[in-house]
């Protein structure tokens, strides 16, 4: 069961920056406002207009003495006009934290996963199949849940996108049980839109959908497992069918886990609530699978649980 998401962040989008007519530069932005807005500099021709005079006898211009340096002022500090608007025009061009490159990221390689799903809602105990359908090929990526459970039907996520450096780039993201809710990503226009006309929520570098998530996750394991340990943090814009919100989650240790598929090294990585009636989100990713999840389990506030565990190696 996928969990609940807070309403999506609104960002507004930013106005672009005024041309510097000084030191001081204002900027607009929104208190939710996420990516700082783009900032550019433009730089003004100076021209200087010299008059020569002339004398009979011309004398030498006096030599000025050079002026003492202050303490600390650095000595290769650019000294001209042009020196000085090139250095402010580096120092523009120099993209903000927000914008910097997104960390690499490798998803493993095409395979199926089935897991023996065990839960509870409302109290009753239930029991169920589930399987992972994940396909990468020429630049493009495919991923289908399905939670079959006896007597109740069925529910199927899946999630479409492109692959790149930094991992997943979703482009559609739906989520059927008796009826089917979508989420389309426009990277043009940055934005998210959904198919039961909530409001558009805006497209974050990075963002993943519900499904998408746990394979991007384990791609950035699979690219840089030492950076990954026991207590750093992971965040990541997360996109469902109505909203869109920034999850945080924490790396723990590595731990020997038995599942019905046997026993398996896995790492886990779990989503703190983040406030009252949030949900638990936890995997267990596997080193030896590429980082894959083999266990996955989702806690309700009321005590709802679902407990999905890798019943057999793919």
């Amino acid at each position: 069961a996928a969990p609940d998401v807070p309403p999506a962040i609104e960002v507004p989008l930013p106005a672009p920056a005024p041309a510097p007519e000084s030191e001081s530069e204002s900027e607009s932005a929104s208190d939710n406002a996420d990516i700082p807005p783009a900032e550019t500099l433009a730089l003004a021709e100076t021209t200087t207009t010299t008059t020569t005079t002339t004398t009979t006898t011309p004398a030498p211009a006096p030599v000025p003495a050079p002026a003492p340096q202050a303490p600390g002022i650095d000595d290769t500090a650019p000294d001209t006009d042009d020196e000085l608007l090139a250095a402010a025009a580096v120092k523009k061009r120099t993209p903000p934290a927000a914008t910097r490159s997104l960390p690499p990221a490798q998803p493993p390689a095409s395979t199926r996963l089935d897991y023996a799903v065990t839960g509870r809602i409302k109290g009753i105990a239930y029991n169920a199949e589930g399987q992972l359908d994940w396909a990468l090929a020429d630049g493009r990526y495919s991923a289908r849940m399905e939670m079959k459970v006896f007597l109740l039907g069925s529910r199927v996520q899946t999630s479409t996108g492109q692959v790149g450096p930094a991992g997943l780039s979703p482009e559609r993201f739906a989520d059927k049980s008796r009826s089917e809710k979508a989420a389309h990503f426009d990277a043009v226009q940055k934005r998210v839109r959904f198919s039961n006309n909530a409001p558009d929520a805006v497209l974050l570098p990075g963002a993943q959908d519900r499904l998408s998530l746990f394979l991007q996750i384990a791609g950035l394991l699979q690219a840089r497992p030492q950076a990954y340990t026991s207590g750093q943090t992971i965040e990541m814009p997360v996109v469902g069918t109505g909203d869109a919100d920034l999850w945080r989650f924490e790396v723990g240790d590595e731990v020997t886990l038995s599942l019905p598929a046997g026993e398996m090294r896995a790492r886990q990585i779990r989503r703190l609530p983040r406030k009252e009636f949030d949900s638990t989100v936890e995997m267990w990713l596997a080193p030896a699978l590429q980082h894959l999840p083999v266990r996955l389990r989702v806690t309700q506030a009321n005590g709802d649980v679902a407990d999905q565990q890798l019943s057999r190696l793919p």
